[in-house]
C-alpha cells in the first residue's frame, strides 16, 4: 500500500507486545525464561571466572570460549530483564533509543558469538591437522587478533541497523508484536519500501553466521579426514573426544538460530512459535554452553566446584 494512504509518525516510544495470543499465559511463560536466564548468569560468570583464575586453562580453545561465554551474557542480558518485566508487571513500553540499542546489541554480539565458535573450530583444526604447530600458529598475540577481528566485524557490520531504522516513518502503530526490538519486525512497521534494508540484513546474516557456519563445517570435514586416518582407534577416540563439547556447542547455537533465521523469513509458522523459538535462541544456548564445558571439561568442573566451595583446591 502506498504510503501516502498512511498516518506516518517517527514514534518516541514502541509497546513490546510480548507473546501474542499467549497473554494469558505470561506469568508461567516468565519461569522457563527466568530460570534460563539466570542459569545463563551464573554458569557464564563462573565459567569466565574459572578460565581466568586456573592458568592451565589459558590456552586458545578457552580463551575464545571465555570470549563466547561473555558475549552470552551480553546478549541474554539485552533481552531477558525487558521480556521478565513485561511479563511480571506489564512494563512493554520501550523507548526508541533502547530499542535501538537492543536491535544493535542482539544482532551484533549474535554475530560475535558465530565468530567466536569458528574460532574454535578453527583452534581444533589446528591442533588436530598441524600439532606441532598449534602453539607456534595461536600465540597470545594471534589469539587477541582473532577475538578483536570478530568484535569489530559485528560492530562495523551490524551498526548501520539502528541508523537505517531510526528515521523511518511508520504507519498508524508503534506496537511491536514481541517481546523484544527486532530489526526485520521494526522494518515491517514502516510505511516505505524497505526491501533493500531487507536485502542488506540478509547479505549480512549470510556474510558471517552462513559463512562462519560453511568454514566451520570445512574444518570439522579436515578434521575428520586426518583423525580416520590415525593408526590406532585409541588415538582416534582421543582427538573426537576433544571436539565433542564443541560439537556440542555447535549443533545448541546454530539449530535455534536457523530455525528462527529462516521461519522468519521464509516460513510460515503461528506468531507465538517463531516469538518463543527467537527466544529460545537468544537464551538456550548461554544457558547450556557452561554446562556442556563444565560437564564435560574435567579441568573447569574442578575449578568451577573449588570456587563454589563443593570442593578443595
Amino acid at each position: 500500500m502506498a504510503a501516502s494512504n498512511w498516518s506516518t509518525f517517527h514514534p518516541s516510544t514502541f509497546i513490546l507486545v510480548g507473546i501474542p495470543g499467549l497473554e494469558e499465559a505470561h506469568v508461567w511463560i516468565s519461569i522457563p525464561f527466568c530460570s534460563f536466564y539466570i542459569l545463563s548468569l551464573l554458569g557464564n560468570s563462573l565459567l569466565v571466572a574459572v578460565i581466568k583464575t586456573e592458568r592451565t586453562l589459558h590456552e586458545p580453545m578457552y580463551l575464545f570460549l571465555a570470549m563466547l561465554a561473555f558475549a552470552d551474557l551480553v546478549v541474554s542480558t539485552t533481552t531477558a530483564p525487558k521480556a521478565l518485566f513485561n511479563f511480571w508487571f506489564g512494563d512493554r513500553a520501550i523507548h526508541i533509543n533502547a530499542c535501538l540499542a537492543q536491535i544493535f546489541l542482539i544482532h551484533s554480539i549474535t554475530t560475535m558469538e558465530s565468530g567466536f565458535i569458528l574460532a574454535m573450530a578453527f583452534d581444533r583444526y589446528i591442533a588436530i591437522c598441524n600439532p606441532l604447530r598449534h602453539s607456534a600458529i595461536l600465540t597470545n598475540q594471534i589469539i587477541a587478533k582473532i577475538g578483536l577481528g570478530i568484535v569489530m566485524r559485528g560492530a562495523v557490520l551490524l551498526g548501520p541497523h539502528p541508523f537505517l531504522l531510526k528515521w523511518l516513518p511508520y504507519c498508524r502503530t508503534n506496537i511491536i508484536s514481541h517481546t523484544y526490538c527486532e530489526f526485520m519486525v521494526l522494518a515491517n512497521l514502516a510505511c516505505v519500501d524497505t526491501r533493500i534494508m531487507s536485502i542488506y540484513s540478509l547479505a549480512v546474516a549470510f556474510l558471517t553466521g552462513g559463512l562462519d557456519f560453511v568454514f566451520i563445517a570445512l574444518s570439522y570435514i579436515l578434521i575428520l579426514r586426518t583423525v580416520f586416518s590415525l593408526p590406532s582407534k585409541e588415538a582416534r577416540r582421543k582427538s573426537l573426544s576433544t571436539c565433542s563439547s564443541h560439537i556440542f556447542v555447535i549443533v545448541v547455537s546454530y539449530t535455534p538460530a536457523f530455525f528462527s533465521f529462516f521461519t522468519h523469513r521464509f516460513g510460515h509458522v503461528s506468531p507465538y512459535v517463531h516469538i518463543l523459538i527467537a527466544n529460545m535462541y537468544l537464551l538456550f544456548p548461554p544457558m547450556v554452553n557452561p554446562i556442556i564445558y563444565g560437564v564435560r571439561t574435567p579441568r573447569i568442573r574442578r575449578k568451577a566446584l573449588h570456587i563454589l566451595g563443593l570442593k578443595p583446591a
